[in-house]
């Protein structure tokens, strides 16, 4: 073999080992990505609602909803269609606000009622792949499927009656008190559910509404509502 073509067989022997080394590299950031995050997001998400359940139990008996909306997170979401038990929520939307395993209610740019309050729109907002991924099977939501949200004295129930499966990020419509969008005209009490989309972007956003339906006092033993069994 000449000189010059052993050159370029070490050119490109050398060219292979940086893409192997690249590809190795690629294949590891994407399990820590979508894998990885999962785990420490469950784990810490996991603590933060122990902190709110021990809170609940040491709160007093006649204490508000309101005097409820600490740092630690306001109740916990359960939604049987996406496949997971309970999601605790918290406050805020941004990327770091959600990374915990947690889905968040929105202050900006169209603050978000609270459950309680007797009108307006509950707006929520979690990671669709990594860090917990809490949204993640927000497509299979139904007309019809119950939304549960559940503080420390009443479950509220709501049922999904709209979902709009991809809109612009900017588009801060689907947030109002009254989400006209979805089809409703008048003040209610709503539920708003927006995450990412499609799976394992952030081009899009995917958008279920609900409506509430009843609130259900929460009993000495946590009965959940019939929903949830």
């Amino acid at each position: 073999m000449s000189r010059a073509r052993s050159r370029i067989a070490g050119a490109i022997s050398f060219l292979g080992e940086l893409l192997i080394t690249a590809g190795v590299v690629l294949g590891l950031f994407v399990v820590y990505s979508l894998w990885w995050t999962n785990v420490l997001a469950d784990r810490e998400s996991g603590r933060q609602a122990d902190r709110v359940r021990d809170g609940w139990a040491k709160a007093a008996p006649d204490a508000k909803p309101g005097a409820l909306d600490t740092k630690d997170g306001i109740g916990f979401l359960h939604v049987p269609a996406m496949d997971d038990d309970e999601v605790l929520v918290k406050k805020g939307t941004t990327p770091e606000q959600l990374n915990d395993g947690v889905a968040g209610y929105y202050t900006e740019p169209v603050k978000s009622a609270l459950p309680w309050q007797k009108k307006g729109n509950f707006t929520l907002a979690a990671h669709r792949d990594g860090h917990g991924a809490k949204f993640h099977n927000i497509h299979k939501l139904k007309e019809g499927d119950p939304v549960v949200f559940e503080t420390r004295d009443t479950w509220y129930v709501y049922q999904v009656y709209k979902a709009l499966p991809q809109t612009s990020k900017y588009n801060v419509e689907v947030l109002k008190p009254v989400p006209k969008q979805s089809g409703r005209t008048g003040s209610g009490r709503y539920i708003t559910l927006t995450t990412c989309t499609p799976i394992y972007t952030s081009d899009y956003r995917y958008i279920v509404w609900g409506e509430l339906v009843r609130e259900v006092p929460v009993d000495a033993d946590r009965t959940p509502p019939a929903e949830l069994r």
